[in-house]
């Protein structure tokens, strides 16, 4: 599909990740919709890009059906709001699994139901869910966020299958560790040398080239961290023990540590 003159919803637009959305999205002649939690982010950038605003917390479900609703026009759908969700899984309260629910999984899946029939009776569109790496490969500590990022994979790939003969595509991007903005580097933690990073710019231009090209599933992060995806899924337990003598455990308690008061 082609972005110039589309309408798209951008959710999760307030953080660093999908600032680099919204700007590549615009560039490319797109309308955008843009919703976050945070008034005095996503305002800024509203008016920066010409696009309408709306704050939502996607953990309201109220909110949710409400926003599903008022934008269910839209041609383009990009779910990219997630909460961090990461350390052991008996460290969370029942407050916050279902927080994160809601917001990682929950949320894309009802969205995409409403916005998704109504590109189904015009024949067109596009729903580009933003899962990550952790969505083919769990880790210490990766638990809850893993859950709903493997979720995401197989709601994308049965939607789009739901959706291929109505002329609707689905999408499901992964990214892997993103250096400058988003959950991870917000965390503070230094990656053992040799584990690479994408940029949220690469991020962004994985979502254009999705919908562009009507993409299934798109990897965004270095050669080694994608085959190191692929091998989880082919060898778990060899992977996992692989991955604890990389120092995956020191990662997962500092991603821990970094993140406590924002899941």
């Amino acid at each position: 599909m082609l972005i110039s003159g589309k309408t798209v919803l951008l959710t999760g637009a307030t953080g660093g990740i999908g600032h680099a959305i919204a700007r590549r999205l615009t560039a490319g002649g797109a309308r955008l919709i843009l919703t976050g939690r945070r008034k005095e982010v996503l305002e800024p950038l509203a008016r920066e890009l010409g696009a309408q605003s709306l704050a939502v917390d996607l953990a309201d479900r109220d909110a949710v059906d409400r926003l599903a609703a008022e934008c269910a026009e839209v041609d383009v759908l990009v779910a990219n709001a997630a909460l961090p969700a990461s350390g052991p899984v008996v460290s969370f309260s029942t407050e916050e699994l279902d927080r994160a629910l809601d917001v990682n999984l929950r949320a894309p899946i009802l969205l995409s139901r409403v916005i998704g029939e109504r590109m189904a009776t015009r024949g067109s569109g596009h729903i580009v869910l933003i899962s990550s790496l952790s969505g083919k490969a769990a880790t210490q500590g990766s638990g809850i966020y893993s859950a709903t990022k493997f979720g995401l994979r197989g709601f994308g790939a049965g939607l789009r299958e739901d959706l291929r003969t109505a002329g609707v595509g689905v999408s499901v991007v992964f990214p892997g560790f993103i250096s400058d903005a988003g959950m991870f580097a917000d965390s503070g933690v230094e990656l053992p040398r040799g584990v690479g990073t994408s940029t949220p710019e690469q991020v962004a231009a994985g979502v254009a080239e999705a919908i562009d090209r009507n993409r299934g599933e798109l990897d965004v992060a270095p050669v080694s961290m994608r085959v190191g995806a692929k091998f989880a899924g082919l060898a778990p337990r060899l992977s996992a023990a692989v991955s604890r003598r990389a120092g995956a455990d020191k990662i997962a308690g500092e991603m821990h540590a970094g993140q406590l008061g924002k899941r």
